[in-house]
């Protein structure tokens, strides 16, 4: 228990330390440092809690950081670039492609909605005192937002069979997978509809609605698309997703608010259709 406590306390640091310099230079060594950790232990720690490596996740932090910056801001690509950290429009443009799927020109013309499909890591909701595995993002900037859509729906996403895809095709075609299924719930989104990933497969949009006919005119959007293909270096993968509905209480709790998710979407797992909660 000891080696966990202390495990974990080294993962904790190096988020924190992480998330607070995502503009900044930022070398593995100066963290490592900063949390009083060799470089071995540091990166062992973050690929069993995190299961990628610290690269990655700085990477694809500071990409979905700057999806949301061209979005909402006038920035312009190259300082965009700059503002993370790459030194060149191409180098930005090769690694932004990488993670969004399109080049940040297009990406600013064609995505609507939010661009958190990389938020940050919540170590809060650890899976197993023995894996210490982090499986959910950190949605507290958007907390007061959900309080204040009490009585309305959620409607609550999961990709089918991201593990077996991530284990026989690689994490490049799990990532891709990820993609194409936030943009399908990004698209069918109305407007002023958030959408957020808050999990590995889970992805929540807040509707704004109480009428129970077009939450699911919505969901049957997103559906519509299940067994349809996105490609990765590999070739072609099938992404499906199964969707719930849960309503906002007004004493919102977000480990609640979680229960109610996994409950609704284990009941479409079995139904394989949309469920009501």
């Amino acid at each position: 228990m000891r080696v966990y406590e202390n495990s974990f306390l080294l993962f904790v640091s190096a988020l924190e330390y992480i998330e607070s310099r995502l503009t900044e230079e930022l070398s593995q060594e100066e963290i490592a440092s900063a949390c009083c950790a060799s470089l071995s232990s540091l990166q062992k720690t973050w690929r069993y809690c995190a299961r990628s490596s610290i690269g990655e996740y700085i990477t694809k932090r500071r990409i979905t950081l700057a999806g949301r910056d061209l979005i909402n801001s006038d920035i312009s690509v190259l300082d965009c670039a700059m503002k993370y950290g790459y030194n060149s429009h191409e180098v930005f443009t090769r690694a932004f492609t990488k993670v969004w799927g399109v080049p940040p020109a297009r990406f600013r013309k064609e995505w609507k909605g939010d661009c958190g499909l990389y938020p940050r890591l919540n170590p809060e909701f650890v899976k197993g005192a023995d894996t210490m595995n982090v499986k959910k993002f950190d949605v507290s900037e958007v907390y007061d937002y959900l309080r204040s859509q009490a009585g309305s729906y959620v409607l609550c996403f999961d990709i089918e069979n991201l593990m077996p895809i991530n284990e026989n095709l690689g994490t490049e075609a799990g990532d891709k997978v990820i993609l194409e299924a936030f943009r399908r719930i990004n698209e069918a989104a109305e407007e002023n509809m958030l959408c957020l990933r808050i999990g590995g497969d889970e992805f929540v949009m807040i509707t704004e609605s109480t009428d129970r006919a077009r939450v699911s005119s919505i969901a049957e959007k997103v559906l519509a698309q299940n067994g349809s293909k996105t490609a990765y270096s590999g070739g072609e993968v099938a992404v499906s997703l199964r969707c719930g509905a849960i309503v906002i209480g007004r004493s919102l709790k977000y480990s609640v608010l979680l229960d109610d998710f996994t409950e609704v979407i284990e009941r479409a797992r079995t139904s394989g259709k949309i469920e009501f909660k």
